[in-house]
């Protein structure tokens, strides 16, 4: 008899080491004790269940039979039950029928059933006690070894797609191990995460060993186990390195509505207060901006622009278009969502920003189309109106016409010219 104490103590610490529960330990020894005993003293087909008391380190085991209906004349099952552990010997045949061969081992037919017990149904099991044996060959143990092995692999699988699943869109941190060409590999403890290029930020160096947050974009299930995809790209990234800096975002009082980014240069996030008294971007900026500069740390230095929401259309794109002053927005057209927004001849460039980015993200954020010009420009709201009018005429006719227009157009024009000096003449 073994050291039930020593067990015990064995199976409690595999349980902390796998992150897995002990009942689901002792589950796999129990099979595994089961496997055993079949390749030593049992029979083939045979269904054997082990028992493990481990308060007392008792052994039970058992032959279970199933109650089938009865037995055709080529000696296969009549409305046979598909339990996976008599459905092993399964054979279909052309017509798509599942056919499965009686076994005395592990099938007992209802005429037999009923004499020891009246009460019993087809599908119903009848256990029966076998004479305990602790005393297995090599290839017994052999077997009960690759059964626990198995099974844990399985066990930890599982537990950890059970896991990181519940962490989708959640931010865990991890420490990069290797990098394959342009993929990174992140150590989250119990498992590996993959970082492809699309989700990195160019900024980043991924270094071997450093540690950085990241967020969980998807877990996938594969043979070899469970697919960890990671991002630091993700708007929603920011969104939950905002929530660990401003508690106020946690209790509700504060909310990030939108959020347009582009990953390692510059992010616009537009925060609202259902507070009165609460500034929303004094709460994400901090005191002295310590909250908004932990963020941008973590994001190597993206720069991170904090507008005030409101729901005031006009407000919010003169808001989104920070830090340049705006003079007056005007809604060109509500339903195509276009507006036209008039800054100060020095606030030109800074509302377009470089290469286009800031008016880019103000569009991205309020999801409408923005027109900036200046005070000098002689583009009124209504020439705008029409200028949008007339593309989308011409987006709208065929390819064929536009390109026979514009053939015919200057043919026209030669004409006209030969038709004058004619006349001179």
């Amino acid at each position: 008899m073994f050291d039930i104490k020593q067990f015990s103590l064995a199976i409690r610490q595999i349980a902390e080491e796998k992150g897995i529960p002990e009942e689901k330990i002792i589950e796999t020894i129990e099979a595994a004790i089961a496997a055993a005993y079949k390749k030593d003293y049992g029979q083939k087909g045979q269904i054997i269940r082990a028992k493990l008391d481990t308060e007392s380190g008792k052994l039970e085991l058992t032959q279970v039979h199933y109650v089938v209906e009865d037995v055709d004349d080529e000696g296969f099952l009549i409305n046979p039950i598909l339990k996976d552990e008599i459905a092993e010997e399964k054979i279909e045949n052309e017509e798509g029928e599942i056919k499965i061969k009686y076994n005395e081992e592990k099938h007992l037919l209802f005429e037999e059933a009923n004499k020891k017990d009246s009460k019993l149904e087809v599908g119903d099991e009848v256990v029966t006690q076998l004479e305990p044996h602790t005393d297995f060959g090599r290839i017994a143990a052999q077997t009960a070894k690759q059964v626990v092995i198995q099974r844990l692999r399985e066990i930890e699988k599982n537990a950890i797609f059970d896991e990181f699943k519940d962490k989708e869109g959640e931010v865990v941190s991890g420490i990069i191990q290797r990098r394959e060409g342009r993929v990174v590999f992140v150590d989250l403890g119990r498992t590996n995460g993959i970082l492809f290029p699309a989700e990195q930020i160019y900024v980043d160096n991924y270094s071997i060993g450093q540690r950085l947050r990241f967020m969980v974009l998807k877990v996938e299930e594969s043979p070899r186990g469970p697919v960890i995809l990671l991002s630091r790209s993700h708007p929603k990234f920011i969104l939950k390195l905002f929530e660990f800096e401003v508690p106020e975002i946690e209790t509700g009082t504060v909310e990030l509505k939108y959020i347009a980014r582009e990953a390692g240069s510059r992010s616009k996030v537009a925060a609202v207060s259902y507070e009165e008294g609460v500034d929303p971007v004094g709460s994400l900026v901090g005191q002295k901006g310590v909250r908004v500069q932990t963020v941008i740390n973590e994001l190597g230095g993206e720069k991170i622009d904090i507008i005030e929401w409101t729901e005031d259309i006009e407000s919010f794109i003169a808001n989104a278009l920070s830090p340049a002053k705006i003079l007056d927005v005007r809604v060109v057209n509500e339903a195509r969502r276009h507006a036209l927004a008039e800054v100060a001849d020095d606030q030109f460039s800074l509302a377009i920003g470089k290469k286009g980015q800031n008016v880019r993200l103000a569009a991205k954020l309020t999801s409408w189309k923005i027109d900036v010009r200046s005070p000098g420009s002689n583009m009124t709201s209504e020439e705008a109106e029409m200028k949008e009018m007339e593309e989308a005429m011409n987006s709208k006719k065929p390819k064929e016409e536009q390109e026979e227009s514009q053939v015919k157009t200057p043919a026209k024009e030669v004409k006209e010219e030969k038709t004058e000096e004619k006349d001179k003449e």
